[in-house]
């Protein structure tokens, strides 16, 4: 049977700015199972937003944090893993954003967003409640993907022209490395205040986040291969010892590390989207 997620990434040109799209939909493939309905996420420094074009969502843990109407939203970054549940079959479209993109696109201030959620034009503007009507009509995915990415390369590339571009790859780094090129003020204060404005939270918080996506990934390789050494992971990744990566790992996903490698070389479709990065 198809998988019903496809990671899609954006044109070289938006790679800055958009980090990967993630369609889905049950619709075509109907889950066989009430439990897969739900849908677990974890924490992330990214920002999203997210269309409905059928079906719907709630909001498990924590309660209520999704807005109604709810078919195209805007979602901040999140400090703790999220639980979701679909009554029934869905289609959906989820766009993730390096916070300090939408940042800079729309003049959103990410500090005021963390574990938040609204519509998208409450939160970015008229333009972009057009483009989601646009995008809910659309008649597949594909002419979905192409007007979100038309709308986004002029005023992505108006940003670029303009030296407020953010970057692929190390974002984190480069995110501190723009806070600190600035005539605005160098201390370590503005500094920080700066990243959070524009990435919703502390330096320290995001290179944990980037220090624990880099870790996860590498016990998923390690435990399929049968070779995961716990204590040797924590080391590698930076962590103080294994108790650390462990605390780290259940912030982030609500798991402990071994659990998390089980449950990305499985096929349990509450996780689908761990595994949709791997």
């Amino acid at each position: 049977m198809e998988t019903p997620t496809r990671l899609i990434f954006p044109r070289k040109s938006l790679a800055s700015c958009v980090r990967a799209y993630v369609v889905r939909s049950t619709v075509e493939t109907p889950l066989t199972e009430r439990e897969d309905r739900y849908n677990h996420y974890p924490a992330t420094p990214h920002c999203s937003v997210t269309f409905y074009i059928e079906g719907e969502v709630e909001m498990v843990d924590p309660p209520g944090a999704v807005p109604e109407p709810f078919r195209a939203f805007f979602g901040g970054p999140q400090t703790r893993p999220l639980i979701t549940y679909n009554p029934g079959p869905v289609r959906m479209l989820m766009v993730m954003f390096y916070p300090q993109a939408l940042h800079t696109l729309a003049g959103v201030d990410m500090s005021a967003w963390v574990n938040r959620w609204a519509p998208v034009g409450e939160v970015l503007g008229v333009e972009w409640t057009a483009l989601s009507q646009a995008v809910l009509s659309a008649r597949g995915d594909a002419e979905r993907l192409a007007l979100i990415e038309d709308f986004l390369a002029p005023r992505w590339q108006a940003t670029r022209s303009g030296g407020a571009a953010a970057a692929a790859g190390d974002w984190v780094r480069h995110l501190a490395a723009q806070a600190a090129d600035t005539l605005l003020g160098r201390g370590v204060r503005n500094i920080e205040r700066r990243i959070k404005l524009r990435a919703g939270q502390p330096l320290r918080k995001l290179l944990r986040f980037q220090r624990a996506e880099h870790a996860f990934f590498e016990a998923r390789e390690e435990y399929l291969a049968g070779k995961a050494v716990w204590s040797d992971i924590a080391a590698r990744g930076g962590y103080a010892d294994q108790a650390h990566l462990c605390r780290e790992a259940r912030e982030i996903t609500g798991h402990s590390p071994l659990e998390l490698a089980r449950v990305l070389a499985s096929s349990d479709e509450r996780y689908w989207i761990y595994r949709v990065w791997t």
